[in-house]
């Protein structure tokens, strides 16, 4: 006999545990299912841990470069094991919290796998080894991706890290080759060069972060070879040999031909995958895309009656704050009302030192729409804060529709400059011309200061 729910969430993320707490708590009969990760893959392998060690990054740069400050200190290198268990500590607290949040709602938690067996009707193994079936009358998907392990000769072989393994690293590389220049590889890269590792990073395209402007990711690139980071693009890998954290070497293709690199560990950031496979969705009726992701709707319903897809799992932007708002879209049609994913502003930052904050559209992207636009551009070098961190490095930079004056997008390349890309986000949500951002009294010297000046150089 199934077991009976109002509502059953399939996974954990920040979508549906969140979703899971809220109708808990007012009186719902609801069910949430996670395989273990309490909280989600953000707060266990994902941005929580990842940015404890950019803050330890950051530091170890700062302790590298006191004496620019004035500051007499000798730098002896990280501990590793400190590092990593600082990262457990900040991800300790943050499951505690959240397991705390779980019981005082009211929920039903199962650890566990759960796997379809008929309509809106699941399968649940526990780790106890104990067997329970599950019904509802609404059921959500929240289950997330996994890193991918692309189809290379001798990779699987090779045992490479991804970035969850290589969060519990007990050592620091001696040369990690990065195979991917995505955002969590530049983000890793970044990290170990300055933990002490060498890095050379493999970018199969020929050009860098091609989601962003070419102005915005040959800042990037610049910034990230200054560190001593190499960079190898149009690198078609071939073939990996060895076995990370020994020896490993990987075989790959360039304009000037073959050649092989070696280094000592290898980080395959390639990109992730949805986990779906083992939910038996045919059963439910949901259907997927060829890659596996669920489909849904601008609602986020699936093919299936009463039945969402929240997070990643549903192709949308693998973001957290995006799976948090598919649970405020979910939750508002539950309700009776009509909140979509369309249209919505998405922003995002890449956590790089400094900080590339992005929302809206790319100089190119409106100018590949037929916008008439207008482009500010603004040296980070330019900002007083910028100077009194001495941290210049980067570039500000606006889209402005040259017919009604409001702002399109933003790439801000500059200390703080997920901060200083909200400000913006918010003038883009308001409806508010470029002019009162230019127009705006702001604190002196805060880097959001930097915004008069980016928006008085609107072309």
């Amino acid at each position: 006999m199934a077991e009976h729910f109002e509502y059953a969430i399939i996974g954990g993320g920040k979508g549906g545990k969140t979703l899971a707490g809220d109708l808990a708590s007012h009186g719902h009969q609801t069910v949430m299912v996670e395989r273990g990760m309490i909280g989600g893959t953000c707060i266990n392998v994902g941005c929580i841990p990842t940015k404890t060690l950019v803050r330890g990054a950051k530091a170890a740069d700062l302790a590298r470069h006191a004496a620019d400050f004035g500051i007499r200190a000798d730098f002896h290198g990280v501990d590793p094991i400190a590092l990593r268990n600082h990262k457990r500590s900040v991800v300790a607290g943050m499951v505690k919290i959240n397991r705390t949040k779980f019981e005082q709602s009211g929920m039903t938690l199962l650890i566990g796998s759960a796997r379809f067996t008929g309509p809106r009707t699941v399968e649940v193994k526990l780790d106890n080894g104990e067997v329970r079936t599950l019904s509802a009358e609404r059921v959500f998907i929240n289950t997330g991706t996994r890193p991918s392990s692309p189809p290379l000769p001798g990779l699987a072989e090779a045992q490479p890290l991804t970035n969850e393994s290589l969060l519990e690293l007990d050592r620091v590389p001696e040369h990690l080759l990065v195979l991917g220049a995505g955002y969590i590889g530049v983000e890793f890269a970044q990290m170990y060069r300055r933990f002490g590792s060498r890095v050379t990073m493999i970018d199969r395209g020929a050009r860098f972060l091609p989601r962003e402007d070419a102005d915005v990711a040959e800042q990037v690139l610049a910034i990230l070879k200054e560190e001593g980071v190499e960079v190898l693009q149009s690198a078609e890998p071939l073939r990996v040999a060895g076995r990370s954290g020994q020896s490993v070497q990987l075989e790959i293709r360039t304009p000037s031909g073959q050649r092989t690199i070696e280094g000592s560990d290898l980080l395959a950031a390639m990109g992730r995958s949805p986990n779906t496979e083992e939910l038996n969705l045919s059963a439910a009726g949901v259907q997927t895309d060829s890659r596996g992701f669920v489909k849904v709707n601008e609602r986020l319903e699936t093919s299936a009656a009463n039945v969402w897809a929240l997070g990643d799992v549903n192709g949308g932007p693998q973001f957290t704050h995006i799976s948090l708002d598919d649970y405020r879209i979910v939750k508002a049609n539950l309700a009776g009302g009509h909140r979509s994913t369309r249209d919505r502003l998405v922003p995002y930052t890449l956590f790089i030192d400094p900080e590339l904050g992005r929302v809206g559209l790319t100089e190119e992207q409106a100018r590949a729409q037929g916008r008439p636009i207008k482009v500010a551009r603004l040296p980070a070098a330019a900002v007083a804060r910028a100077r009194t961190m001495n941290e210049m490095r980067g570039l500000l930079k606006a889209v402005v529709d040259a017919s009604t004056d409001r702002i399109l997008g933003a790439a801000i390349l500059a200390p703080e400059g997920g901060e200083v890309m909200s400000v913006i986000q918010i003038a883009m949500q308001a409806g508010l011309p470029y002019t009162a951002l230019r127009d705006s009294i702001y604190a002196h010297p805060t880097m959001s200061e930097g915004l008069n000046d980016l928006f008085a150089r609107v072309e």
